[in-house]
């Protein structure tokens, strides 16, 4: 499957960060790390206090998906004819199925996913350094600036 630009436009970015918030605030998440690309995104992080992964995923993979095809239908109607799916269930898919999960057993491989996810704006071309790539956390650890209220650092 191709994956879709559907997320260039910042107001659809924002709806993940949104949610992310919203998702920290009611304490099922903790967010150690991020990165959202026009096409893709990445997060690090955790479940709270007996919150299985799948729920929150399902949940937050329903929710944004449903904003982001509510603001297209308003915004960029013509996207949705590429989103348009063969199924049962729904007219349109947003988000891959069955989104790759890795666990994060030591602090060398989580400082390395943390690298690897924070280099994908640079690998675009987008940025010349992680920090200047304004839908990520690397300016929360790279240089200790947090716009975003969803982050925990990974050291607590």
């Amino acid at each position: 499957m191709e994956w879709k630009h559907i997320l260039s436009d910042d107001r659809f970015k924002d709806i993940i960060t949104e949610s992310l918030t919203y998702l920290t605030k009611f304490k099922r998440i903790y967010v150690y790390g991020f990165v959202i690309m026009s096409n893709h995104f990445h997060l690090i992080w955790q479940m709270i206090g007996g919150h299985q992964r799948s729920n929150v995923q399902r949940d937050f993979l329903k929710y944004t998906s449903q904003q982001i095809l509510k603001a297209m239908q308003k915004l960029q109607p013509e996207i949705l004819k590429d989103l348009v799916v063969d199924a049962k269930d729904r007219k349109y898919q947003v988000w891959e199925r069955n989104s790759l999960g890795i666990s994060l057993w030591s602090p060398e491989v989580f400082r390395q996913k943390l690298n690897y996810i924070y280099n994908n704006p640079v690998m675009a071309g987008l940025c010349q350094f992680p920090e200047d790539y304004k839908y990520s956390s690397a300016q929360f650890y790279e240089k200790n600036v947090n716009d975003w209220v969803f982050l925990t650092h990974h050291e607590g």
